[in-house]
């Protein structure tokens, strides 16, 4: 999954998240900073979000039901993923990989499991805590075995 298409994906589930909270367009503009017109024209297919539209609306509808659908649990590693191509962060807690995710390679206490929705990768380690992630295979190979050594 690439920019566009985290994009298009957002915009076609805008609407969806906006039942789901049950919210009336002209709250759901308010809410994620877009005027009526500009909600209608993207839940009907003829506009967009874009990048920055799209990050805001996965930050603020981060419990939705939808968008854990839509991408295989919480978006921000997407995110994340897609914005830095081989992101790092501070070892997140996840819920382990047990619904979207699976395993692809491991060494002592890490592994590598893989989105089945995105494909994006990531690392995580015997506590189930997020060391990086990115969309490159190889990248994430070559992580584990540093990670291992």
């Amino acid at each position: 999954m690439n920019k566009t298409d985290f994009i298009k994906k957002i915009d076609e589930k805008l609407k969806l998240i906006r039942n789901e909270k049950e919210f009336t367009q002209d709250k759901m503009a308010e809410i994620i900073g877009i005027s009526k017109k500009t909600l209608v024209q993207i839940e009907k297919g003829r506009s967009s979000l874009g990048w920055t539209g799209a990050v805001t609306v996965c930050t603020i509808f981060k419990d939705s039901e939808i968008l854990e659908m839509a991408f295989g649990g919480s978006s921000e590693d997407l995110i994340l993923s897609i914005a830095f191509n081989n992101y790092e962060e501070n070892y997140k807690n996840t819920l382990g990989g047990k619904v979207w995710w699976i395993p692809i390679n491991s060494k002592g206490i890490y592994r590598i499991q893989q989105n089945i929705i995105t494909n994006h990768y990531r690392i995580l380690d015997n506590k189930d805590r997020r060391i990086c992630s990115s969309f490159d295979l190889e990248y994430m190979e070559k992580r584990l075995q540093e990670l291992y050594t």
